[in-house]
Parts: C-alpha cells; structure tokens; sequence
C-alpha cells in the first residue's frame, strides 16, 4: 500500500499512452485520419495525458469544462482544474470533421502524437478566458499571446497518446513520467515530497527554498520545466548541468532528486501555481514549494499572489499542499541567505536575487556577486552566454562579409 498522496481526483494515474502491439495498431490506423496540427503548448499537454500527468482527465476540454473551468476552477463534475487544457484548430479545418469522427493529432515536424475522437466542436471568448487565467488581456503578455493565437474552433474528446516525444531521449535520466517518479519515492521510502518548481537555473534564492522544504519533508524533487519559454529564458539542457552541479556540490545526498516534465510555460501566476501543485499530487508530492511571483511574468501578478490564490479554493480542492515561502535574499548583516521573516536588517543590507536579475547581469558580462549564485552554477552559465556571444559575433561577421 502506497504511503505517497493519491494522484488528483483518482485512486490510480489515468495513462492513456498506448504500447507494444497496441500502439502499432492504433498508428498504422491513424496515417490515413485527417490530421491537426498541435501546437506546441498543446503538444505538451497531449504527452501529459498520455503519461498520467493530467489525471483525471481523459482528453481536451470541451465548452461546459471550459467555461466552468474559466469561472469556477472546476471542470462541470465538480472536479478541482484550474487552467483549461484546450486543442483549437481554424474554422475551414473544423468544418470538415464531424463529431464521432477519430483525427490524428501531429506535431509540427509531422510525426503522429496521438488520436482524438471528436466529441464536440465549440467557439469560445477568448478574452473572457484570459481575464479569468491571466488576470489581463494585454497580448504582450506570453500567455494571453498563445490564446490570441490559437484557432477559432476548439475540438473536444478523448484521447489515446503514441509518443512522449523527443524528450526521453533528450532529457535520459532527468525527464521521468509520473509512474517513474513515484516508484522512485517509494524506493527511497519518502512520504512527504515536496516540488521545486523551476524555469530557471537555481540561484541562492532558490536553493534556500529547497533547503527549507528538506527541513521539513522527506526529499525534494527539483523539478523542471523542459518545453517550450519566452525568448531570453535559459534553455532547459543548460539548466539541467545548472541545477544538476549544485545539487552534487551543495545538497546532502538523497535529500534532492532532479526531474523534468514536458509542458510549456503558460505565465498564468497565481492559476499556474494551482496547476502546478495539482499535477505534482500525480507525481507523488505532497508539498509545492510557493514562493514569490511564482509562475509570473512582468508585472501582471503581485509578488505573493500565488500564496492567496491557495487560500480562495476549497479545502479538499487539492490533497497536495503549498509551502508558502516569503520574499528570500541575501543579507551582509546577518551573513547569510534569510527572509523577512527572519531577517530584521534594512533594505540596504540585502541583496534581492532573482533570475531575471541573474540573466540580465550573465547577458551583458557583468560581475554577479558570489552570494547572487554558487561559484560552479555561475561556470555553467558563462559558458552558455559566451557561446551565445560568440555566435553573435560570427553572425555580424558572416553577414558583413555578404554585404560585400
């Protein structure tokens, strides 16, 4: 019996990624359906379907799951879900398929993903969405951009998964499914399991964070987003050496384990901070460490936002639990990392770190303080931005030599 939380809205994942003779089947069939193509947030989601990742749900959204989903962060049953998980396509697209129908679903380099049996066929606002998960409708904002420009129609149904894409191979070792993590606990006898949530390489912020929730739980899984970010993000492989140097350096063995998942950011702040925890509760963690501007982005969110969101919903919305933790930095005085909580000193004793700052100081070459990030954390980045620089550089070469 297993000692780990249950996984959301289930006594067992929902893994819908087919295998062996099945999947062979089910793909051959698949080659002569019509064909849409995912993008590639909706990609992310198809893999999560396929793994388990996004139990209870059985497939896309469709227009009564959407809308109490926007509205009430529940699907129509009642079920706690936060943020819609929603495949759209083009009105001429969707007017060519009929409901009942199967459709393959492809990726943008062609392969087949998966298979979806039409159900339901919907337009939605796409504004009112926005409003409701992003708090704004200001397209600058990433999130808000994806659902502007998603297709007219949204397709609902359920699905069957071929493919978890490139990134059991890419990411060998670090990107593991639900399944796997979760034996992975139960190996090492964890019950409590807290969930460090990451996009960036980990500062001394970050590390203090996880360093309070090995106080306090069994492990720590550091676990990464792997898909798609903004422009200026660092990519995953780079935060992987990143994060992977600081934990062998700076972490008490079997304390920390390193994982990655397949989603693309979403920037949806407080909402985003729910659906974090709600998937992790799939990979076996019973706390989300919450700490500011979680899932953020600019200056759309408040800086603890995604604590109170934790607040609104129900008691038993969700069985995994949020770790809120205060503002972090660096303070001479004190002489170490502490918050405000902790930390009785002025402003101007504290070094406030975060990963914008931390990028913006690596792009441009500037010196970063050593209690801004770990000595060999700070070798991995270099490097990357060199490399970045160095490409820059041959770039303006190559295209002065072609203006010649």
């Amino acid at each position: 019996m297993s000692q780990l939380v249950k996984p959301h809205g289930s006594d067992t994942l929902k893994i819908l990624l087919l295998e062996g003779s099945e999947r062979e089947q089910a793909l051959q069939a698949a080659e002569t359906l019509p064909k849409i193509t995912l993008s590639s947030r909706e990609r992310g989601d198809l893999i999560m379907f396929g793994i388990g990742g996004f139990t209870p749900l059985d497939g896309f959204m469709g227009k009564a799951d959407w809308q109490s989903v926007c509205d009430n962060m529940t699907l129509a049953d009642g079920v706690f879900w936060p943020i819609p998980i929603t495949l759209s396509t083009d009105a001429a697209t969707a007017e060519g398929l009929k409901e009942g129908q199967d459709v393959a679903l492809v990726d943008e380099a062609g392969e087949i993903m998966g298979v979806l049996t039409l159900t339901e066929k919907y337009g939605i606002d796409k504004a009112h969405e926005c409003q409701q998960v992003f708090k704004t409708t200001d397209e600058e904002h990433p999130g808000v951009k994806m659902v502007m420009a998603q297709g007219e129609v949204n397709l609902a149904g359920p699905v069957k998964v071929f493919s978890q894409g490139e990134f059991p191979r890419k990411y060998a070792g670090i990107y593991m499914t639900p399944t796997e993590t979760r034996a992975m606990f139960e190996e090492k006898g964890w019950k409590t399991v807290a969930a460090f949530q990451t996009r960036n390489p980990m500062h001394r912020s970050h590390e203090h964070l996880a360093k309070i929730a090995i106080e306090i739980c069994d492990g720590v899984m550091v676990h990464s987003l792997l898909g798609n970010l903004k422009p200026g993000d660092i990519p995953a492989e780079v935060r992987q050496e990143a994060i992977g140097t600081l934990i062998d350096k700076y972490f008490v063995k079997n304390t920390v384990v390193q994982s990655g998942y397949p989603l693309d950011m979403r920037y949806a702040g407080p909402r985003e901070a729910l659906l974090h925890a709600l998937f992790r509760q799939n990979y076996g963690c019973s706390h989300l460490i919450v700490g500011r501007d979680h899932a953020g982005v600019g200056d759309y969110y408040g800086p603890f936002d995604a604590h109170h969101i934790f607040d609104e919903i129900a008691d038993d919305a969700l069985i995994t639990q949020p770790l809120k933790i205060d503002w972090t930095f660096w303070c001479d005085k004190c002489g170490t990392m502490a918050s405000m909580r902790t930390c009785p000193h002025e402003a101007e004793d504290r070094v406030l770190v975060s990963g914008t700052k931390l990028r913006k100081l690596l792009s441009e070459g500037g010196d970063v303080p050593d209690n801004f990030s770990r000595p060999e954390v700070l070798e991995v980045l270099r490097r990357y931005y060199e490399g970045l620089q160095e490409h820059e550089k041959v770039k303006v070469e190559l295209k002065g030599h072609s203006a010649r």
